[in-house]
């Protein structure tokens, strides 16, 4: 074995057997020379690990050092193995290390076939995964997502946090083949993809593809001020106006926008009913899937007769369907512009969820009321298993308040309507 010198290097040939041909250096136990039958050399060096395995890890080509040069490195690698680290694991390590944006990619991927649980112990809805998709693509792949998860430190997150409150990746992008998506970041959208990566990570390490601290936990949320937007009479009234002035141009995201209004349902749930999940005997809705899994909801009697009118034919799946009907329809630009027409372009859906709690709570219905009535409440298993009717007491509540929303949109005793201040209402609703 002679000592790896230029002249000696420039001479090694490759192997006419076709096997990889190996030089080893005089003078450094472990250093040496690969050449691959192709003519490609490498130079490598050779030890045992702490448990005996022989181990060969190539640091540098042939051409990039000079022996002397890469005699030096191979020192340095044969010390660590000496000292215990294995230099060939943490290399083939480091190759297949997570990147964020392959992390994100497992994690969707795993989202869309119901393999997420929320914290309610059920699968996510496709629509949440679908806003998480976009958290992904739109915010934490730009800043992090050529990041080695792994290494990812709480300063990491705490800066993307940053980036996104101050509108870093704000802009216009394609949704859909026709369709755009304004994305405007701020403090709000900060904190929602802040515990959205958090509960990336924690879903990850449970699954061993990850391991250390969750860097999300400790990161400062930028929270944007709690809306807390109610529709006084007038507003109702004005609403009222513009849903009777349309009904004959917008008659399914009209009578949305009034089912909204007098039951306190989000914009999901009441554009996705079934006829299947109106009881109308019940005065009730059987909700098979919301935020918070399956719910039964009281309605009073101005919901039930407005569902009970909306035309349908038999076989019907939802109550406002798309063009198909095997589709609920996407109002919510119909819904906003109703809004918009009514001189309200401060307010959406969720408001009249606000609205409906607030009127609740001026009834004097206390939390846990209201809660029912919006399905918040998860009781125990004897009603979610064998209560088949909401009580008396809801049935009645639900009935008020829709009667008195009822009345404020059309404007016929709209000057005993008295909706709360926000210094008096008792219920906030998220």
């Amino acid at each position: 074995m002679p000592k790896l010198t230029k002249s000696v290097v420039d001479k090694i040939e490759p192997d006419p057997e076709g096997r990889d041909r190996f030089v080893w250096d005089s003078e450094l136990k472990g250093f040496g020379v690969r050449m691959k039958p192709s003519g490609s050399a490498s130079f490598i060096v050779q030890y045992r690990t702490a448990q005996g395995q022989t181990r060969r890890v190539a640091f540098a080509k042939v051409g990039t050092l000079t022996p002397d040069e890469a005699r030096k490195e191979a020192i340095k690698k044969l010390v660590e193995a000496q000292s215990g680290r294995d230099p060939s694991a943490e290399r083939h390590d480091a190759r297949n290390a997570l990147l964020v944006s392959t992390l994100c990619a497992l994690y969707l991927e795993a989202a869309r076939a119901g393999l997420v649980l929320t914290r309610f112990h059920r699968p996510k809805r496709q629509s949440t995964v679908a806003i998480d998709e976009g958290r992904v693509s739109r915010h934490i792949v730009p800043l992090l997502g050529s990041r080695v998860a792994r290494e990812l430190t709480r300063a990491d997150i705490q800066r993307m946090a940053d980036a996104i409150a101050a509108g870093k990746t704000a802009g216009i992008f394609k949704a859909g083949p026709r369709g755009k998506a304004v994305v405007e970041g701020g403090p709000g959208t900060a904190a929602r993809v802040v515990e959205l990566f958090g509960g990336i990570w924690t879903w990850a390490e449970r699954r061993g593809l990850i391991s250390g601290q969750n860097p999300a936990h400790g990161v400062e949320k930028h929270r944007g001020e709690a809306k807390d937007r109610v529709l006084n009479p007038a507003e109702l009234a004005a609403l009222g106006a513009t849903l009777r002035a349309r009904a004959a141009s917008q008659p399914m995201a009209c009578a949305a926008l009034r089912l909204l209004a007098l039951t306190g349902m989000r914009r999901e749930e009441a554009c996705g009913l079934r006829w299947i999940e109106f009881d109308a005997a019940g005065s009730c809705l059987r909700l098979e899937a919301t935020k918070t899994g399956r719910s039964m909801r009281p309605i009073g009697k101005a919901a039930a007769d407005l569902i009970t009118a909306l035309p349908h034919d038999d076989g019907a799946v939802f109550l406002f369907p798309n063009a198909s009907g095997a589709k609920p329809a996407d109002l919510k630009k119909q819904i906003a512009a109703l809004f918009d027409a009514a001189g309200l372009s401060d307010a959406r859906s969720h408001d009249l969820r606000r609205t409906f709690a607030s009127v609740a709570a001026d009834e004097g219905y206390g939390d846990s009321t209201i809660a029912e009535l919006l399905g918040h409440s998860q009781r125990g298993v004897t009603a979610r298993h064998y209560i088949r009717r909401p009580d008396a007491a809801l049935l009645a509540a639900a009935d008020k308040v829709a009667e008195r929303i009822a009345r404020a949109m059309d404007d016929n005793t709209a000057q005993v309507v008295k909706l709360p201040d926000a210094t008096d209402r008792r219920q906030p609703v998220p």
